[in-house]
Order: structure tokens, then C-alpha cells, then sequence
């Protein structure tokens, strides 16, 4: 793919540095020198290391190519460089951001901080009272369009330069400003209201002194704060005590990372073993963190206890913590604050919000730009004529302002009215209910875009796995077929009814289990593997049963065993985990007869089809993790003493430490074509020397200082060695409603999906597969992770070869490669159909979307359903939120919300197009309205030697941009060129939008040349049939102008609607009995008389009839496609 593209590891003046040796390639590639030649500037391994700050800190351009700098380098643009670069400068001096830095901070003593942390308050508002008037006006006027208009509108302040009345240049002026300052006082005073509704929550505060309310807003570092059930935790604290007996909570993420599933979070050890909570401050003892970062899946710290003999050291880590915007799902906790307002992690991951201007904005104000440029010549030419005699300066600035409607002030008010309607339209489209325009400003965007970057849990899927297939090598078992599964697991346990283990309730297991254990290699019965896969998905999670009533009765002061036999005879039991892939699974295995009925720290229980429980101790657990990609759990069976280490995990995996078997690839590879997430789920018994020899190594090895991680892992690989295997499972994320077809549609309109997600790299794959957004035809190119800018250039090559691929890239090999290579890895990537994304941070996303818009200046589109999408969505030149499972976060801060992801196809294919058209039109045919009259009145003043006195004055300006014209003109926002049904059928229609063809230099200066045409005849025109008195020249002209634009309004509509029909004979009739009430302005005798009425007629026929010719012309023999289609 694109071998073409270079790649620029470093810069060319750096110092010179020997190549890689083909030894030292070997740890990068298999192929020892094979890559060599891909490589044109490879450095040693140590290059690598000395040269990486140096490197990052360099501008893209200087690392590619040190250009000399002279005088015309400095002309030619670098003048805008240096002055950047020194207002860069000044602003970074003035508004130097504080050092993040890490802290100690001591239990209930916020005195004790050393230094000034920020206010815990959220603040959502662009303006306060002071800068809301200068901040709105600086946005409307930063564009030239209202830059321009204040200036005109100024300048009628200076009697020398007054060209009619005052109030036909501020009135205009006054009323879009009043307008949009109205909108955004609107839309401040909300975000007020819900900033102050946030930061008004009250939550307990401990003290020496008892318990005292404190706002959210006012929490400093520091504070001990008690949070109850499903209240929000309004700071970063770490996890000190709670009211469940096991130490641990659960909380929900889903505003903060998007997943739904609960987290199991765990109270430091020390203060949760203390009797009271009072004791909380008769300890002397601190909490070392880290300095404030972007990681949510991460952190590194130390609880320290000084007053205990010896003093007690607890390492911290991502468990231990509580970060802010989740929420408690179960019991009461009590947080220490380390971080508070800006530096906690979910305002870390938050970008601010930005005005978004529309592309085809930006397109007309270019175009204004020419037409200014265009009026000024026009000026110059007229004073030039006129020989620069007397005060020409005065004559020049006067002709400016007379041809000033070249750039009608109702452009702006047309497009916005305009987009108003668009809006409302959206909003009422019964085929899209709930859809919500909150950003009414841009819905010309969703019919540019080019690239759609969309979450995928709770967007593209329902976040609801269902168990669907259990492989066992020789029998497979599906959704039909899980009766038989049960009978067999009944059958199992059925034989232990008659042989209870010594009283001991929840003792009992099956009799084979020992025999199995003592003769592994016997082929063993199918009942007797399906026991055993099935035990093993129930023991071989992070599930754990959560009982509302149990924790009532807990708070009643039951006793445990009465609260065990409540709470498991409970029909409210629900199941928590950090994946719902494991909750699917332990489901699935209530389902057939083996329930998971109680879990703490230390040991969970099953219950089996016969009512007995089954007690099994906890050793040992392998959580998962994206390197290892596998979880394991070592068990100790209460009533054999058995102990059991079960492994489940991806295949790519597990294929190599399980023992020899013929089928497993296979199988895979079966169910991952059906979509169906695979987890290989193995087992291998160990005796008690086994297991104490493997726990002392295992114990050394957590205590290490150095490369802890490492000896850990390497310990553990000691023991995944010749496992058994059990079984293959197969679990189905449910996706949303018509996802295919959406996903199907926006590939045929020529839309590149990107997906982004924090999810698992296996995860996002399965559903890249099943949503089709990757097709049967498609190769998936999996990024290897890479560390080192040496590996990501190598994976970079290889990545390079392919072609047509999906790439598939985790968010910390990302980082790398647009470390050190940005600009090549964007363009590779976005010559792929699709890309994955997975593991990525909430800032991430937004930086995916950042230089997407940097580097192909494509409209880019981000949907999502969750707070970690806010970013993204504030990122891209169009946001749509999903009011979901996830709350309403992410639908409040898009610029548009739907209720379902299918729904996004009709707002695109069908509202995006006719906003895109119909606005493009609009535009145009406005500035065709100013450019006309700005024409008549050059050839009039041309004719009259070159005065600068206005052809038409008074209500006759006004009107002829009001109440004459403007019904008609704004009612091509009821046009449409292709019918809805039509636009969905062929999505192929989007790809012309894209293009941008609607308007352009080539559409603009074609209703430039219709303008000077159609002014020239009709002034021309007047003056030939000249009768006796200006008056009637006055009368001739603008009643030929008024008719003239009723007619051209037809010729550019493409479907009519009644609305059209009435604004044109509204108008028309305006127009007439206003012929009776302004004698100032025409001649009534003259106007009720033949003469009047053929010369108006001769003069419109004249300005029309050839332009309907040509027009019926470029339809016969070059009709547009969408024509065709029609047809």
C-alpha cells in the first residue's frame, strides 16, 4: 500500500549515525536484511535512545527539510511565521500553565498540602458577565462578511459618504446580532444552570469533629468524603474503607470510559481493618500519588502508616482508586481526595468546546472576499473613467458603498433563517424520532462528510452478550441445543445426592472427579467433559453476584447464615464484572444448573442442580490484560482439598500452552466468520508442593523493586505450561438494530468508517467482522505493538506491502508511530477502506479526529453514546450523540442526537444533502440578488458620467431585498433535487456532495456572468425605451428587476411545493399594490398604461428567455445524475 510514501525517521541535518547491523535487525524482523532496502534512514539502537527528545521536539518541517531563510522566504509568508511564533511565545510568558507534580497527601488534613491545588468546580461556560458582549461580537465579526457590513454601516456616519438613509445599512446589521446574542445568552444560561446544579451537590465530609455537609465545589485535597450508593464521586480519592464486608465495591464507569459493566474496586487494607471510622484520625498516616495524568486504566502510588512499629507500606494501583464523573453501584465508601477540578482524570480527558463554522460558511466567505475585491476594482475603474479629477478619494470611497448590495447583508440572514429550518425539518422527520439539532449552525455539514469516526460499545452494538456455542472437540452444542447440556450437568450431580460429605453443607462434588484427576489420559465420557467445561466457566471469572436485598438485611444486622440462605434463594441476584463477555458466560452456566451464588476476596460458592453448595477457596488470580491476553484463577475445592489452576483466553494464546490437540484453530476460525467472540477455556490440577513452590517464587517475585512486572509474568508462564483443554466457547455482542445496512449504506456513499474504541483488540476485531464493517473480500492487518521508533518504522514497511486492508492498531502502538511518524502513518491510514482502533483513551479519540481534519482538510463526523466520547465529538466538524444505556452525556454535548445508529444514514443521505443543496442555492442566488442591482447601477452611472449618485433609494432598497424578493428566494429551502427514497436507494448520489460542486469558483462565476447579463439588459433596456422623465426609467427598470428574479427563483427550483407558489404570488402582489402607495418613487398614470406594461414585459423577456433556452438545453443533452435516475 502506497509504496510510494517515504519514510522520515529523522532529520537530514542530524549528526551522522551508523546503520543497523543485520544482527541487531533480527530482534525487529525474522527476515534479517530483507527490509534494509525499505529503510533509507535507519539508526542504531542507540540513535534510537539518544536521539528521541531531540527528535519529538522538532516541528515536522524542520525534521524533513531545513529551507534558507532570506527575503523572500520572509515575503513570500514567513512574516506570518515570526509573528506566530512571537505571540506564541508572549502567550505562553503570560499564561504559563502550573507543573503537574506528585504529592503526599495526609488523611484528613487538607492543611497539610504544601501547595495550592485547583477548585473542585465544574465550569462549562464559554463567557462570563464581563466577556460575553466583546466575546460574541469578536466571534460574528473575526468573519469578513460582518466585518464588512459594520464597516459599510459605519461609514454612513460621515456626512461626505451618506448614500441614502441610515436606517437601510444598521437595521439589518442590528437584528442578526440581536439575534445571535439572544441564542447564545440562551445557551449560557443553561449551561449555568447545569454547572451549578453539578457543583451545588452536597456529599458528608469527615472530621475530627463529626460528620459536616460540603458542596461539591468546595471538596479540597485532602478530604476524607463519605459517598453513598449511586452518587456521584465528585473528586479523584483513593479507596480507604466501605460499608461491604469484603473490603470492595463496585462503581460505574460508563461517563468516564464508556463500558458499562461495573468495576470492582478494593479499600486499602490498612483503614479498612480498622474497628471504627473515627480511627481514620487517631492514625498518623499519608498517601503518596502520582503527579495528575491522562491515564484511566492506570496508577502509582503508596499508603504509608507512620505511627505503627514497624511503619506500614501498601503499594496503590488502578484498584485502589475512585475517579471522578462514576458513580457507586453497591455500599457506602469513603475516599481520601488526591486530585480535585482540572487535575482530575475526567477533566484531563475533556476538551473544551469550540465554535464550529461550517465548511460551506468558510467556502461563501471566501467568496465574499472575491466580491469586495471585485467592488473595489469596480470603484477604481469608475473614478479612473471619471479622470481622478477633484476629490477622487471622497469618489472612490463613495462608489464603494454604492456598489456595497455586490454583498447583500441578507446573505447572512437568509443562511441562517435558512439553517433554522433545516433544523426544524430534522427534528420533525417521523422516520427519525427523538432527533435532536443542538447546534443548529452546521447541519450543511452532514452532507460533506468524508470520514465517520464512530465508539463501538453501546453505538455500533446493544452492549448485551448471549452465550451462543460450546465446542468440546468431537460435539459442538448451540443455542437449540442447550437442554442437553443441562440434562447432563443434572445427571452429574445427581450421583453425589446419596454421599454427603461428613455434614458439611456445600460440600458435596461428583465421585468422578477423582478419577479423572488420577487417570487424565482415560477418554473420558461426554458427560464427564461437559461437567468439567462447564465447572470451569463457572470458577474461571471476575463475576460476582450482587443482592440488593442481601445488603439491606446486612445493614439490619442479620447473621450470615440467614443472610446466605436469603440472599441465594433471591430472585433479584444480578451479575457484575469488569467484561460483560465473562457475565454472558456465568449466565449461561445458571442457565444449565451450576449458579454462581456468592463470591468475595477470598472464595465463591456454586450451586448445583440439586440445591447443594459448593465451596471453593481462592488462591490465586491472573487478571486479564492486553499483553497477556488471558485470565487465570488457582482454586482450592473445600471438600476434596483438590487444587485446580483454570485458564481461559483468546486463542492466539491460549493455541500454545495447552496440550497437542487437532481442532482448535479450526473451530476458531468457524466461529469467528459467524461473528461470535472465542475464548478457549483450559484447566491443570496441581498437587500441594506444586502450588507452595509455585507461590513462594510467585511471592519473591511481587516484591521485587526492579522489573516487578517481568518476574511476575515470568512465574506465572512456569505454570501455563501442558494445560488441558476443556472447551471453546462462542459469545454474540448483540448488535444495534439494521447496523449492517447503516454501516453498508455510508461504505456505498463513499464515507471511510473508522471505529474507536477502549475495548480489547480481539473484542473490536469480532465486532468489526459481524458489524460487516470489514467485508468477506478484506484482508485485517493486525499493527504489532511496538515501543521504540525502530519498531515502528519496520511495522510500518510491512504495513506499507499490503494492500486493500483494514488496519487494526491498539491506542499505545499509535502513540508511537505518531511519535515519530505522523504524517506517513495518516497517510497509509487513510487509504485503507477501514480502521479499528482499539484501547484508546477518551484524548486520543479527539487527537484521531485532530489529525484527520489537519492532514486531508476532509469533514470528519464522530458519533458516540458515552462521556468518554465527549472529546471526540467536541473534536470533529460534526458530532451526533446516542442517547443510550450510557446516559444523555455525550447525546448533550453533540451538535445532533439520535436514538438509534441506523438512524444516522437518513440524517446524512437525505437532511445533509438537501441542507448541503439547498443552502449552496441559497447562497448563490442571494449574492446573484445584490450582484444584479450592483450591476444596473454601474451601467447607470457609467451612462451619466460616472456620478456616484444611487440608482435606487429609499424603501425601494429595502423592499427589493424584503418584502419583493425575499419570500421567494427563501423558499428554495423547501427544494429538493432528489426525493428521500431516492437518496437512500443510491448512497452513490453522496459522493458528488463531497466534492464540493454545489458551489465553487465555477458555480459562483456562472451566477456572476447571469448577473452582469441580466443588469446590463435590464438598464439598458430602460434607457432605450427612455420616455420623457427619469421616473419612469426608475419605474421600468425595477418592475423588469422584481419580475426578473420571481423568474429566476423558478428557473432554479427543481421540485416544487405549494409553499413556493404562494411566496411567489405573495410577493408579486406586494409588489403591485405597492406601485399604488409609492408616488414618490413612480408615476401613477404612467404605470396603469399599455405602454408600461409591454416594455417591462420586452425587457424581463429579454433578461430570461435565453437563460430557460440554455437551461432546457444542458438537461436534454447533459442531464445531471440524479436526474437520470429519476427518469
Amino acid at each position: 500500500m502506497a509504496d510510494s510514501i517515504p519514510l522520515y525517521p529523522v532529520r537530514k541535518n542530524s549528526k551522522r549515525i551508523p546503520l543497523y547491523h543485520s544482527a541487531k535487525l533480527s530482534r525487529y524482523s525474522e527476515d534479517d536484511s530483507s527490509n534494509l532496502d525499505e529503510m533509507p534512514l535507519m539508526m542504531s539502537e542507540e540513535g534510537f535512545e539518544n536521539e528521541e527528545s531531540d527528535y519529538q521536539a522538532l516541528p515536522r518541517s524542520t525534521r524533513l527539510n531545513r529551507r534558507p531563510r532570506g527575503l523572500g522566504w520572509f515575503l513570500m509568508g514567513g512574516w506570518r511565521m515570526l509573528c506566530g511564533s512571537c505571540c506564541d511565545c508572549l502567550a505562553r510568558t503570560c499564561w504559563r500553565k502550573k507543573e503537574l507534580k506528585a504529592r503526599s497527601v495526609w488523611l484528613g488534613c487538607p492543611e497539610k498540602c504544601e501547595e495550592k491545588h485547583p477548585r473542585n468546580g465544574i465550569k462549562n461556560q464559554k463567557y462570563n458577565f464581563i466577556t460575553f458582549v466583546p466575546g460574541v461580537l469578536y466571534q460574528q465579526f473575526k468573519f469578513f462578511l460582518n466585518l464588512y457590513f459594520l464597516v459599510v454601516a459605519l461609514s454612513q456616519f460621515v456626512p461626505s459618504m451618506s448614500i441614502g438613509y441610515l436606517y437601510t445599512y444598521w437595521a439589518p446589521l442590528v437584528f442578526v446580532l440581536s439575534v445571535t446574542m439572544v441564542r447564545e445568552a440562551v445557551d449560557e444560561v443553561r449551561r449555568f444552570q447545569r454547572d451549578k446544579e453539578m457543583n451545588g451537590q452536597l456529599y458528608e465530609k469527615l472530621t475530627v469533629r463529626g460528620k459536616v455537609q460540603v458542596k461539591s465545589s468546595d471538596i479540597q485535597v485532602g478530604d476524607m468524603i463519605i459517598v453513598e450508593k449511586n452518587q456521584r464521586i465528585p473528586a479523584d480519592m483513593i479507596f480507604l474503607r466501605t460499608s461491604e464486608k469484603n473490603g470492595s465495591c463496585f462503581i460505574r464507569t460508563d461517563q468516564l470510559d464508556g463500558e458499562t459493566d461495573w468495576k470492582l474496586k478494593i479499600a486499602v487494607v490498612c483503614t479498612q481493618r480498622l474497628a471504627a471510622v473515627g480511627d481514620l484520625f487517631s492514625i498518623r498516616a499519608f498517601v503518596h500519588a502520582q503527579k495528575p495524568q491522562l491515564d484511566i486504566h492506570s496508577f502509582e502510588g503508596n499508603f504509608t502508616r507512620e505511627d505503627s512499629d514497624p511503619q506500614i507500606h501498601e503499594s496503590l494501583n488502578i484498584e485502589n482508586t475512585l475517579w471522578a464523573s462514576t458513580v457507586v453501584a453497591s455500599g457506602t465508601v469513603i475516599g481520601l481526595v488526591i486530585y480535585t477540578g482540572k487535575e482530575t482524570r475526567s477533566v484531563l480527558n475533556t476538551s473544551s468546546a469550540k465554535n464550529k463554522v461550517g465548511l460551506l460558511d468558510l467556502e461563501l466567505n471566501r467568496l465574499t472576499k472575491a466580491l469586495f475585491l471585485a467592488q473595489v476594482v469596480l470603484a477604481c475603474v469608475m473614478v479612473a473613467l471619471q479622470g481622478f479629477v477633484g476629490q477622487w478619494v471622497r469618489n472612490l470611497c463613495r462608489f464603494i458603498v454604492l456598489f456595497s448590495s455586490i454583498i447583500p447583508i441578507s446573505l447572512r440572514v437568509n443562511l441562517d433563517m435558512g439553517k433554522t429550518a433545516y433544523a426544524w425539518m430534522i427534528m420533525k422527520d417521523e422516520n427519525i424520532p427523538g432527533t435532536v439539532v443542538r447546534t443548529s449552525t452546521i447541519p450543511e455539514e452532514l452532507g460533506r462528510l468524508v470520514y465517520l469516526l464512530t465508539d463501538k460499545t453501546g453505538t455500533l452494538t446493544q452492549n448485551e452478550m448471549i452465550f451462543k456455542r460450546l465446542h468440546l472437540g468431537t460435539v459442538s452444542y448451540g443455542t437449540d441445543t442447550m437442554d442437553e447440556i443441562q440434562s447432563h450437568i443434572v445427571q452429574s450431580y445427581a450421583q453425589v445426592v446419596p454421599h454427603p460429605a461428613n455434614g458439611v453443607a456445600g460440600g458435596a462434588t461428583p465421585s468422578r472427579k477423582p478419577t479423572a484427576a488420577a487417570a487424565p489420559k482415560v477418554r473420558k465420557s461426554v458427560v464427564s467433559r461437559i461437567h468439567e467445561a462447564v465447572k470451569a466457566i463457572a470458577l474461571c471469572h471476575n463475576v460476582t453476584p450482587v443482592y440488593e436485598a442481601g445488603a439491606e438485611a446486612g445493614a439490619g444486622g442479620e447473621t450470615e447464615a440467614a443472610e446466605a440462605e436469603q440472599d441465594f434463594n433471591d430472585y433479584s441476584r444480578t451479575y457484575q464484572a469488569s467484561s460483560p463477555d465473562e457475565v454472558a458466560l456465568v449466565r449461561w452456566t445458571d442457565s444449565v444448573g451450576l449458579t454462581l451464588v456468592n463470591r468475595d476476596l477470598a472464595s465463591l460458592q456454586l450451586r448445583t442442580p440439586s440445591g447443594q453448595i459448593l465451596t471453593f477457596h481462592i488462591l490465586q488470580i491472573f487478571p486479564f490484560t492486553s499483553e497477556s491476553k488471558r485470565m487465570g484463577i488457582i482454586v482450592r475445592e473445600e471438600a476434596t482439598g483438590d487444587i485446580t489452576f483454570y485458564m481461559k483466553g483468546a486463542d492466539v494464546a491460549m493455541a500454545t500452552i495447552v496440550q497437542y490437540n487437532d481442532w482448535l484453530d479450526e473451530e476458531c476460525g468457524n466461529m469467528a466468520r459467524e461473528g461470535l467472540r472465542t475464548l478457549v477455556v483450559a484447566k491443570k490440577s496441581l498437587s500441594e508442593e506444586q502450588y507452595q513452590d509455585f507461590e513462594s517464587r510467585y511471592s519473591q517475585a511481587k516484591l521485587s523493586v526492579h522489573d516487578r512486572s517481568l518476574k511476575v509474568a515470568a512465574v506465572v508462564e512456569s505454570l501455563e505450561r501442558e494445560l488441558e483443554l476443556l472447551c471453546l466457547t462462542g459469545v454474540e455482542d448483540q448488535l444495534q438494530a439494521d447496523v449492517r445496512p447503516t454501516l453498508e449504506l455510508l461504505r456505498n456513499a463513499g464515507i471511510k468508517i473508522w471505529m474507536l474504541t477502549g475495548d480489547k483488540l480481539e473484542t473490536a476485531t469480532c465486532i468489526a467482522k459481524s458489524s460487516h464493517l470489514v467485508s468477506r473480500s478484506q484482508d485485517i492487518h493486525v499493527f504489532k505493538p511496538v515501543s521504540s521508533r525502530g519498531e515502528a518504522h519496520l511495522e510500518l514497511n510491512a504495513f506499507r506491502r499490503k494492500h486493500d486492508c483494514v488496519l487494526v492498531i491498539s491506542g499505545d502502538s499509535l502513540e508511537v508511530c505518531l511519535r515519530y511518524y505522523e504524517h506517513e502513518f495518516v497517510e497509509l491510514a487513510c487509504q485503507c477502506p477501514a480502521v479499528v482502533c482499539c484501547r484508546c483513551s477518551p484524548t486520543q479519540k479527539a487527537q484521531i479526529v485532530t489529525l484527520l481534519k489537519q492532514h486531508t482538510s476532509n469533514r470528519t463526523c464522530a458519533i458516540g453514546d458515552g462521556g468518554n466520547d465527549v472529546s471526540m465529538i467536541q473534536a470533529a466538524d460534526c458530532g451526533i450523540g446516542i442517547e443510550g444505556k450510557e446516559g444523555k452525556q455525550a447525546s448533550l454535548a453533540a451538535d445532533f442526537s439520535i436514538t438509534q445508529f441506523k438512524h444516522i444514514g437518513r440524517l446524512l443521505m437525505v437532511h445533509g444533502r438537501n441542507s448541503y443543496k439547498r443552502s449552496a442555492a441559497l447562497g448563490q442566488f442571494v449574492m446573484h440578488r445584490g450582484m444584479i442591482i450592483s450591476a444596473m447601477q454601474a451601467v447607470f452611472s457609467s451612462i451619466f458620467y460616472f456620478a456616484s449618485i444611487p440608482l435606487y433609494q429609499g424603501f425601494l432598497t429595502v423592499g427589493y431585498s424584503t418584502l419583493y424578493t425575499m419570500f421567494p428566494v427563501f423558499s428554495l429551502v423547501l427544494d429538493q433535487d432528489v426525493q428521500p427514497e431516492m437518496a437512500l436507494l443510491y448512497p452513490e448520489l453522496y459522493k458528488d456532495l463531497t466534492k464540493g460542486r454545489s458551489l465553487s469558483f465555477k458555480t459562483f462565476l456562472i451566477w456572476v456572468l447571469i448577473s452582469i447579463y441580466q443588469g446590463g439588459v435590464l438598464m439598458y433596456g430602460a434607457l432605450v425605451l427612455f420616455e420623457s422623465e427619469f421616473l419612469h426609467v426608475v419605474a421600468i427598470s425595477f418592475t423588469a428587476l422584481i419580475l426578473t428574479e420571481l423568474l429566476m427563483v423558478a428557473l432554479t427550483v427543481r421540485t416544487w411545493h405549494w409553499l413556493m407558489v404562494l411566496a411567489q404570488a405573495l410577493s408579486l402582489l406586494f409588489y403591485v399594490c405597492s406601485l399604488f402607495f409609492l408616488n414618490e418613487y413612480f408615476d401613477l398614470p404612467f404605470i396603469t398604461t399599455w405602454v408600461f406594461l409591454w416594455k417591462v414585459l420586452a425587457i424581463t423577456l429579454l433578461s430570461c428567455l435565453p437563460l430557460y433556452i440554455i437551461k432546457y438545453l444542458k438537461r436534454k443533452f447533459s442531464p445531471p445524475s440524479y436526474s437520470k435516475l429519476s427518469s
